[in-house]
This record gives structure tokens, C-alpha cells and sequence, in this order.
């Protein structure tokens, strides 16, 4: 066990461990840390306490000084250039007539480098706008490309539900989410009303999904056949919040007909005769509609399989043929011997 603290450096980021190095620190207290990226302000989040070795990433920086007035002065001056560093970059990047969406900036603690993080379509050549940059900050550029779930947590804004992201405010790190997940949870396939500010797939969505999971596998699916009190019975519906069925009774008459009232029953009240795999409820989509889900899907782009060696593939085919070549030729000539 390592005794460690949590320490955040933005408002919803990561939660980093740090090595107190005897130092007093309690919650909520501004320390000043060294990083990979160099000296850096951060917050206590999480005071000391013991963590087994397996969740440490090593090597574990230590923590070098609770902030003084002086420390918090320097990251208030950090914040006030970070609005002129943002407004002198919009302008070379229009200058050198670069396809780039400036996003944000920052200051490390240090003033030894600046991050201009971006958004772009594709990959971009920015080697003379690092020139520029480097020549008017006098100081390291680095310049970082990325995402647009990482841009919405970084510029912040309402979400449809009405309240402010998530992600921006109190998510630290991105969950993957899947289409599976609304389908599970019988939610609308409509692109519009399941994607984000981001235009991915809500983070929502993972939520409640564990406990629609484990619902589902006691519940009955539409198509079912099961015991009732008032005799057997076809599934029509099921409500996993309710945790009720709507059936229709088998006619007693008629094995193969259907009653045309419809019952609910409890999920006590019910007893599973063969259990089946859960099917699909939702209605079939159109193309252009199952496209955009796709899109949305990221699972599923890092999912795909890599194109493989056509080649190898070629050779083991000439191989295997060349073997039942030979395999031929071996019993002909077992049969002419066993004919002499």
C-alpha cells in the first residue's frame, strides 16, 4: 500500500495520484506538483489515503509545496494571458489560412510552455504557425489536436435535458457507448434525440444501463412462452421498471390461437418455460438512418477488423492444394501396386 492524494488540474479532468512526501495537505488545498509537462497548479480532490501498488502508474511524482498567495497570483496572471495567447493564435492561424478551430489555450504553472489545443477534419501542417507563435511567446508551443467530445467538455454548454454537460462539469474521463445501449434500454433509435452537443452518442446512455441489464435477465421478451395464474400464455410486452408482462392467453380450445384480451401479471406471479434470446423490438430502420447511427456508434469504428494479408492468404491456398496433390498421388499409386 502507497499513501497518495488525488489531485485535479481542470474542473471535470482526470483525477491524478501524487506522492505527499510528508507534506500536511487536506482536501479542497491548491498544491503546486511536478508532471510530466513540467511544474503544474492543481487542486486536492482526495486526501491521503493507503492504495494498493496495482493502481499506481509509476513513476509517482511528489507533491512539492502547498500554493502561497504568490502561487495563487501567478495562476490568476496564467488565466488572464490565456484569453490574449488565444486571441494572437485566431489570428495567425487566419493568416496563414489554416483549417483549424482554435479551441482553448493554457499556461503551464511555469510559463515554460503554452497548449493551443484545436479541432480539424484532417491532419494539418502547422510547422510555420509554431515558428510564428514561438517567435512572439518566446517560450515552447505545443499545439494538440483533438476530438469532438473533448471539445464540448472543454467550451461547455446545456445538453437536451436541459442541464449543463456533463462532461464539462463533472464527468473526469469518457465512457465508450454503444447503440446496444439504447436498444436495451428501449429508447428511440432517432440520431437527434440520443446524440449530444458532441454529436456522438450520449454518455447518458451508460448510466442506467447496468441495472436495464440485469432487469432484462429475469424478465421475459416479447414472444415468450410462459405459466400464468390463469394458465399459459404468450408474451405480448414487457415493462422492465414495472416489472410486469402483457400477455395473451393460449386458447384452451385451440392450441394454436391466441385469446384477444390482454392480462398483466407481476414478475412473481410468472413462471418461464423455455427461455429465449432477447430480439430486437425496435421496428426495422432505413439506410440513410442506420448510417448516421453508425456514425455515432464510436465502438464500433474501433472495433472494426484490420484489412488482412491477401497474400498469406494466397500461398496457404497454393499450399494446401499442392498437399491434396500429393495425397492423390500417394493412393493411385497405393491402388496400382495393390492391383500387380
Amino acid at each position: 500500500m502507497i499513501e497518495v492524494v488525488g489531485i485535479r488540474f481542470k474542473k471535470a479532468g482526470k483525477i491524478y495520484y501524487f506522492d505527499p512526501d510528508n507534506i500536511e495537505i487536506e482536501r479542497d488545498e491548491n498544491v503546486i506538483v511536478e508532471t510530466a509537462r513540467g511544474i503544474e497548479y492543481g487542486k486536492v480532490v482526495i486526501g491521503k489515503r493507503n492504495v494498493p501498488d496495482d493502481e499506481i502508474v509509476q513513476p509517482l511524482k511528489k507533491v512539492l509545496r502547498v500554493s502561497t498567495e504568490e502561487d495563487d497570483i501567478t495562476h490568476a496572471q496564467n488565466k488572464k494571458k490565456k484569453k490574449e495567447a488565444f486571441e494572437i493564435c485566431v489570428e495567425k492561424i487566419e493568416k496563414h489560412e489554416m483549417d483549424m478551430k482554435l479551441i482553448d489555450v493554457e499556461y503551464t504553472f511555469d510559463n515554460n510552455k503554452v497548449i493551443f489545443y484545436f479541432t480539424a477534419e484532417g491532419r494539418v501542417d502547422f510547422r510555420d504557425l509554431v515558428k510564428d507563435l514561438a517567435s512572439v511567446f518566446k517560450t515552447r508551443i505545443e499545439l494538440r489536436q483533438i476530438g469532438v467530445r473533448d471539445e464540448a467538455k472543454m467550451v461547455n454548454g446545456i445538453g437536451p435535458c436541459g442541464l449543463r454537460l456533463c462532461c464539462a462539469n463533472w464527468l473526469g474521463d469518457f465512457a465508450p457507448v454503444s447503440i446496444k445501449m439504447a436498444k436495451d434500454q428501449s429508447l428511440s433509435l432517432n440520431p437527434s434525440k440520443i446524440s449530444g452537443v458532441c454529436g456522438r452518442l450520449m454518455c447518458c446512455l451508460k448510466y442506467e444501463y447496468n441495472t436495464y441489464k440485469d432487469l432484462r435477465k429475469v424478465m421475459p421478451v416479447r414472444g415468450e412462452k410462459i405459466i400464468t395464474p390463469s394458465g399459459k400464455a404468450i408474451v405480448v410486452n414487457s415493462s422492465i421498471l414495472h416489472e410486469n408482462v402483457k400477455v395473451r392467453l393460449i386458447s384452451e380450445d385451440k392450441k394454436h390461437e391466441l385469446e384477444d384480451e390482454i392480462l398483466i401479471f407481476g414478475k412473481d406471479e410468472i413462471k418461464r418455460i423455455e427461455k429465449i434470446k432477447n430480439k430486437d423490438d425496435h421496428e426495422k430502420l432505413d439506410v440513410e438512418t442506420m448510417k448516421e447511427l453508425e456514425e455515432l456508434d464510436e465502438t464500433k469504428k474501433s472495433s472494426k477488423k484490420r484489412p488482412t494479408n491477401n497474400k498469406k492468404k494466397n500461398y496457404n491456398r497454393q499450399d494446401n492444394k499442392k498437399n491434396d496433390y500429393k495425397k492423390q498421388e500417394v493412393k493411385s499409386e497405393q491402388k496400382f501396386v495393390k492391383r500387380k
